[in-house]
């Protein structure tokens, strides 16, 4: 089970971060997305890492600005977001895939999803 949390409103040029509380499974052995889809527009992975494999991917419309971290002790997987505008508005989701799978960027490779959380940016 994936849980998202840390979404909210927030200003352009602000900061969120989000939480993607994991259970049931360990970071160790899956490599964990953030997703990010906004009305009228396809699901875009934006972010994703690998603990087992020290990976880490990040989308050009958000390199940069985004910072994806886990923390192994809490089984907990973050995105630290700076610098937000509007574009940036969306639910995010996060999301496992097996190691195999770890540098995909489809939707389609992942089989666990979290609820997602709203941000929205706006002033």
């Amino acid at each position: 089970q994936l849980v998202e949390s840390g979404g909210g409103l927030v200003q352009p040029g602000g900061s969120l971060r989000l939480s993607c509380a994991a259970s049931g499974f360990s970071l160790d052995y899956y490599a964990i997305a953030w997703f990010r889809q906004a009305p009228g527009k396809e699901r875009e992975a934006v972010s994703t890492i690998s603990i087992g494999e020290n990976y880490r991917y990040y989308s050009d419309s958000v390199k940069g600005r985004f910072s994806i971290s886990a923390d192994n002790a809490e089984n907990t997987v973050y995105l630290q977001m700076n610098s937000l505008k509007a574009e940036d508005t969306a639910v995010y989701y996060c999301a496992r895939t097996s190691l195999y799978y770890s540098d995909s960027l489809s939707a389609a490779h992942y089989d666990c999803w979290g609820q997602g959380t709203q941000v929205t940016v706006s002033s």
